[in-house]
């Protein structure tokens, strides 16, 4: 996770994101609320037994979405590290080394190989890290949803490299823009998967239902919780082995009943953060701020 220096609204990304809304309070108040939301987020983690590296993002040159690392860099349990093309220029600048070393150094992580992407960007490709992609790491599954951030031949090449089967889809907000980030539709834990089925064409939905299965209970996310980023959750496990669905206050507030119990059939714990700033500015929640990292026993 990086503790943003700078945190705001971005106006470069809010054309691709519909998620983002502009903001009425000061930028100095937003950046601090942003701190303070971040802060908590950490603590709620560490609280129930899973390991979190912060790195601090820099001040210079000025980033407002660093807090949102999972776009530009991956970590993966045979010891690779993944960089990404971003599609705003101005996010570019979130590539940082300190920040894997961080991970490096609070969490243990050893780097067995480096793939670096990045240079996609100059060839107008991108695709940005695990918010366009949602990986099925049992089934070793990529998907990915169409859109100006994620570049389906570019999918199909990390998938290649990473040795995963990429399945690629499409997805729409209601206004009929293609949804920027996969991980705004689809999230997948060990014995549940959520999936925003509304926004999906029709003609797709039962394949990738499908695919999705397979001893996975499958909880359809209606749109309005897709809007109350109930799409963008990540199941952890601590280090106790319960496993966590890490959400915000406002996707854990838009769940019904029955989906309340399919996630405890399922034996997930929500573990809920409250970040309503950073995500009605920065149009990402929890999942988008968390740039998940393989236990050190793993990555030998």
């Amino acid at each position: 996770m990086v503790e943003p220096a700078a945190f705001g609204f971005n106006a470069e990304t809010a054309v691709t994101n519909r998620f983002q809304q502009a903001a009425s309070a000061s930028a100095g108040s937003i950046a601090s609320a942003a701190r303070a939301e971040f802060a908590a987020l950490v603590a709620t983690l560490r609280a129930a037994g899973i390991g979190v590296a912060v790195a601090e993002d820099n001040a210079a040159p000025h980033k407002p979405d660093a807090v949102f690392p999972n776009n530009w860099v991956s970590f993966h349990a045979d010891g690779t590290v993944v960089l990404y093309p971003m599609h705003s220029v101005a996010r570019r600048a979130e590539r940082r080394e300190a920040v894997i070393d961080a991970v490096k150094s609070q969490l243990g992580f050893i780097e067995r190989r480096r793939i670096d992407l990045s240079g996609e960007e100059h060839r107008g490709r991108f695709l940005e890290g695990t918010g366009s992609l949602v990986l099925d790491h049992a089934a070793r599954v990529a998907y990915a949803c169409r859109s100006p951030r994620t570049d389906e031949s570019l999918v199909r090449e990390w998938a290649r490299l990473m040795d995963y089967e990429p399945f690629v889809f499409d997805a729409a907000t209601p206004d009929g823009t293609p949804v920027y980030h996969t991980n705004v539709v689809l999230w997948i834990g060990a014995r549940i998967a959520g999936v925003g089925l509304e926004w999906i064409p029709a003609a797709q939905r039962d394949a990738l239902c499908s695919r999705l299965g397979g001893g996975r209970e499958l909880l359809r996310l209606r749109g309005e919780q897709l809007q109350a980023f109930a799409g963008n959750m990540l199941e952890l496990a601590a280090r106790d082995g319960q496993r966590h669905l890490v959400m915000s206050a406002t996707a854990a507030g838009s769940l019904d009943a029955d989906q309340q119990q399919q996630l405890r059939h399922a034996g997930v714990a929500p573990l809920i953060g409250a970040v309503a700033t950073i995500e009605r500015i920065g149009g990402g929640s929890v999942r988008c701020m968390l740039a998940e990292v393989p236990a050190a026993e793993h990555a030998h």
